[in-house]
């Protein structure tokens, strides 16, 4: 367990696999943590130094007081590869965790060599609708929106398997000031114009079952990026690393055997 003082937070991370590898940065959608890889970090190739963290207000990283803006995750992302001493990571971000990844390829191109975009868009739903979202967990926590968030993130046959309660306490159990924080980041951000500058290798993952960030706005925002490629996956939701791991990691693989990230 690692924790990095950054300059005005403290974040929790992870590394596995080879610590002189290839860097490899994941980044967690909201009401979820660094465990969302766990599938996906295990079959990774070798040759990978894979790092994993908790947004803040996630998991075991500090949950300051909401709101966040999108600028401070996209710093604590930057403080932390900063701090590990790395640069030319292919940075793979889900949701919330990929709008991070679009804001650190804006700001730091030194850091970011290729990007993975994962059910994300440039932009999230409207603000009228963060705001009715936001003052219901204000209300009664992430509990009261769990149900219905999860109907969003899974298809119905995950959810009658024995990992859907965990995936659902794992949200439940989000910090209430962090799924603010965040919500409001997502609240706030629009990326299309800064995403549609980036010049650099990068693909998109959608779920066909995805009812948080559906496959057509997936696409809507990696097609800003010229030469990149959009992958749909069948049969999985907003959290395809979880409910089709298999897949998820065929299409990971062959992106960072096509860049080279493995020998420079």
């Amino acid at each position: 367990m690692h924790i990095a003082q950054l300059k005005d937070i403290k974040i929790h991370y992870r590394i596995d696999g080879d610590p002189n590898g290839k860097p490899i940065v994941f980044a967690n959608s909201l009401g979820t943590d660094l465990r969302l890889w766990d599938k996906i970090v295990s079959g990774l190739p070798a040759g990978l130094k894979i790092i994993r963290y908790d947004m803040r207000g996630h998991g075991l990283s500090e949950c300051p007081e909401p709101p966040y803006s999108m600028g401070a995750l996209v710093r604590d992302a930057e403080g932390l590869i900063d701090y590990l001493g790395v640069k030319d990571a292919m940075f793979v971000g889900l949701s919330i965790g990929g709008m991070v990844a679009q804001g650190l390829a804006v700001k730091r191109l030194d850091l970011v060599r290729a990007l993975v975009l994962s059910n994300t868009g440039a932009k999230i739903g409207q603000p009228s609708m963060w705001d009715d979202r936001l003052a219901a967990v204000r209300t009664g926590g992430v509990k009261a929106l769990s149900d219905a968030q999860l109907e969003r993130w899974f298809p119905p046959a995950f959810h009658a398997t024995d990992e859907f309660e965990a995936w659902k306490n794992m949200l439940e159990r989000t910090p209430t000031n962090g799924y603010l924080g965040c919500g409001a980041a997502i609240s706030g951000t629009d990326f299309y114009t800064p995403t549609s500058g980036l010049r650099l290798p990068a693909i998109a993952i959608a779920g066909s079952e995805d009812k948080s960030t559906p496959p057509d706005l997936v696409r809507e925002t990696i097609d800003l990026i010229p030469g990149s490629e959009f992958h749909l996956i069948r049969k999985a939701g907003h959290l395809p690393c979880v409910d089709q791991p298999e897949r998820y990691l065929e299409i990971l693989t062959a992106f960072i055997e096509k860049t080279g990230h493995l020998n420079g």
